[in-house]
């Protein structure tokens, strides 16, 4: 399957196909149901790997940070709203991994017995929301994703979940609602303020900068959203004038159109010129090309400061005078939910940040909008307190499905959206996000250790994990005290999707090992638990090597990202550093304890126990695929997981450190500020020569260093 519309979309509804036949099978046949479930789940994971990893146009390549597979077609054009979908390295693991773990959870459903083609039916519907968020590339059609997963996971737990179901779901439907509706507002901020023509502006070649700020084809915009912005591409008739040119409008907005007219040369050299509303490009008839008339447009000062020219391919032979082109009028802004082109606003122009309320910008304000309903989702510390209670009520497969999948969801938002779009609120709010994360981390391992409920214990065991995942893609280290060196945010960054792949794998397991045992004997007790070692063997075996990955043991999946995480935090708070390198203390005990209490205690002291018989094949193979890909993940990382993910994330750490670079260059001192850094540093180079006996003509490398680090630090300037 070449065609990227046919291959993604056949990923994303494939399960809602699956979902419709089975509404026309009778529901009586719960066998059959479970198995064409299971089979569409398989499709989806063999369409991913086929597609992904074959040999077709459509493979994955690791080596490239743009988007791939990419297509945009109209959907609602009107309002701009598009059928915009794309794969990076930060979406393609997260939808491998969401096929991967709907396949286990599918399979761990046949402990389901009652409503059984309603869930299967739910089930596959959730799958095509999880699906979608991931690729999805156009923020309203982000949105209704983000939305269609949520009601079928609202009646998954309040039907098929636990004593408490009810409490449970409209608990968790309320906390995403809330989430769902501040990033509602936050889309509207955004699109809103939107233009698309400031994007075209700075993504074009003038006579002032070598190289754009931004590769308007990356951003993959619509063509009929193209000749709103003025950017007309004119594909010549190979008959009459044989070549092809792309014209961007650029430079102040205009009221009146543009309009390129091609004539004949009277001098016979190919020129270009301003004449009212008109750019009159003389050609020499038998030898002028594309490449030609884009250069003399280009060259020409004044012709230069309205528009661009860019030969197209195909355009290698000769214009023929006396074809015209008009250039609309770009005074009004586009909108765009482009997510990309919004990414693009958000670091090259000053679309968001108009002010607001006490005096802060739009996009500061939509960073905390979107960041509140995305740490709902991850959870992040003081909203997490749904996690627990749904995890606890949920199915077996649906626990998976949560801590496997959704909470990545928001880690992926914050990442794809809260930053690249809005990075003036996480440069300055890069700390607060830092210490949520910590904080997540240490009460989530606390609370774990207090849990008497197995299921509840893995749960906070998540809101822990999951705080790495926050810290990492805080670790804004790129600032000027450290020379804008984004090699530590990279690092924190890729722990942090590390960790996301990695937690997804060992959480999953855990909540299915979890399971495997409840499905027996009904209870979640850990004190009555004990001596499953002499009569399930196979399962504590496997049990035992999936929570040691969620323990961080080296060799296992939990240890690089969390290793990646602790090590870049360091460059940017030693202290907040230390605190998350200690919550691995924490985790080693109630994972150890736990494992203690369920395998290696004394016998069994719960009911049921005639009820503890070997695990079967079908769960042994379940726990095997997740227990063998811990092993993968953690002994070759970067062959496994990280090569795939490296370039894109290392070109969106650059890309927010060059922001971060211009934006404080926006804030550079004056003149007399500067003057008076130069007047202290000599000041202080004196004071050290009165102590260093070496000249000022022959400095030491100690005087060196104290000059450069007063130049460098304005804070002891002014104390100075």
């Amino acid at each position: 399957m070449s065609d990227p519309l046919l291959l993604l979309s056949a990923i994303v509804f494939l399960p809602v196909l699956g979902a419709l036949i089975l509404a026309f099978v009778p529901s009586g046949k719960d066998e059959l149901i479970r198995y064409i479930t299971l089979g569409f789940t398989i499709g989806v994971l063999v369409l991913c790997v086929l597609g992904f990893f074959g040999k077709g146009d459509m493979k994955f390549d690791a080596s490239l940070a743009s988007m791939q597979s990419v297509f945009n077609q109209p959907w609602i054009p009107s309002f701009n709203i598009y059928y915009y979908m794309g794969l990076d390295g930060i979406s393609f693991p997260l939808v491998m991994l969401t096929a991967l773990v709907s396949m286990l959870a599918m399979g761990a459903s046949w402990s389901i017995k009652k409503h059984v083609k309603g869930y299967c039916i739910l089930f596959l519907l959730l799958e095509t929301g999880m699906l979608g968020v991931f690729m999805s590339l156009d923020f309203f059609l982000f949105y209704v994703f983000w939305e269609v997963m949520l009601l079928p996971m609202y009646f998954l737990i309040g039907v098929w979940g636990g004593e408490r179901r009810e409490y449970a779901a409209i608990k968790f439907f309320l906390y995403t609602l809330v989430g769902s509706v501040l990033m509602l507002i936050a889309i509207l901020l955004l699109y809103f303020n939107s233009d698309l023509n400031k994007v075209a502006a700075v993504s074009t070649l003038t006579q002032d900068s070598e190289q754009a700020a931004v590769d308007w084809d990356s951003l993959h915009i619509s063509p009929d959203v193209e000749a709103r912005v003025g950017r007309v591409i004119t594909a010549v008739d190979a008959t009459r004038l044989g070549a092809a040119l792309a014209l961007t409008r650029v430079g102040a907005v205009s009221e009146h159109d543009l309009e390129v007219e091609f004539a004949v040369a009277p001098t016979g050299e190919i020129t270009a010129a301003v004449d009212g509303h008109k750019v009159i490009v003389n050609l020499n008839s038998a030898h002028a090309t594309a490449a030609h008339a884009a250069t003399a447009i280009n060259g020409a000062p004044e012709v230069a400061k309205l528009l661009r020219a860019e030969p197209l391919a195909g355009g290698e032979g000769a214009l023929v005078p006396g074809d015209s082109v008009v250039l609309p009028r770009n005074d009004k802004p586009v909108h765009t939910f482009n997510l990309l082109a919004l990414a693009a606003m958000g670091q090259h122009t000053d679309c968001f940040n108009q002010s607001m309320l006490f005096g802060w910008s739009l996009q500061r304000w939509a960073f905390i909008l979107l960041f509140i309903g995305f740490a709902i989702k991850v959870p992040s510390v003081p909203l997490h307190t749904w996690l627990p209670d749904a995890h606890v009520e949920a199915p077996t497969p649906i626990s998976m499905i949560l801590a496997g999948v959704l909470l990545k969801m928001g880690g992926y938002g914050i990442i794809r959206i809260c930053y690249p779009i809005c990075p003036a609120g996480g440069y300055e709010l890069a700390f607060l996000v830092c210490l949520l994360g910590v904080v997540s981390m240490v009460y989530g391992a606390f609370a774990a250790m207090a849990q008497t409920d197995f299921k509840r214990l893995v749960a906070y065991s998540s809101v822990s994990h999951m705080g790495y995942v926050v810290l990492g893609l805080g670790v804004w280290s790129a600032r000027s005290g450290n020379f804008y060196n984004s090699d530590y945010w990279n690092m924190g960054m890729q722990g942090a999707m590390f960790q996301m792949i990695a937690h997804g794998i060992s959480s999953t397991g855990m909540f299915f090992v979890v399971g495997v045992i409840y499905d027996r004997v009904h209870h979640r007790d850990l004190n009555k638990f004990g001596g499953l070692f002499a009569k399930m063997p196979v399962y504590t075996a496997l049990g035992i090597g999936i929570f040691f990955a969620g323990l961080g043991l080296p060799g296992l999946c939990g240890f690089p990202g969390e290793f990646f995480v602790v090590l870049s935090s360091f460059a940017f708070s030693p202290v907040l550093a230390i605190i998350s390198a200690t919550v691995v203390i924490l985790t080693a005990g109630y994972i150890l304890w736990a494992v203690q209490r369920v395998f290696l205690g004394a016998e069994y002291k719960g009911p049921h126990g005639e009820a503890l018989v070997p695990s079967t094949l079908r769960e042994n193979t379940i726990a095997t695929i997740l227990f063998v890909l811990a092993i993968i993940f953690g002994v070759f990382p970067s062959h496994s997981l990280l090569r795939y993910m490296d370039k894109t994330v290392e070109a969106q750490a650059q890309s927010l450190t060059e922001w971060s670079e211009r934006n404080d260059a926006n804030t550079l001192p004056t003149t007399e500020h500067t003057e008076a850094v130069t007047e202290a540093a000599e000041a202080a180079d004196e004071r050290i020569s009165a102590f260093v006996p070496h000249s000022i003509d022959n400095p030491s490398p100690t005087t060196e260093l104290a000059v450069v680090a007063v130049i460098e630090s304005p804070s002891a300037t002014d104390q100075q």
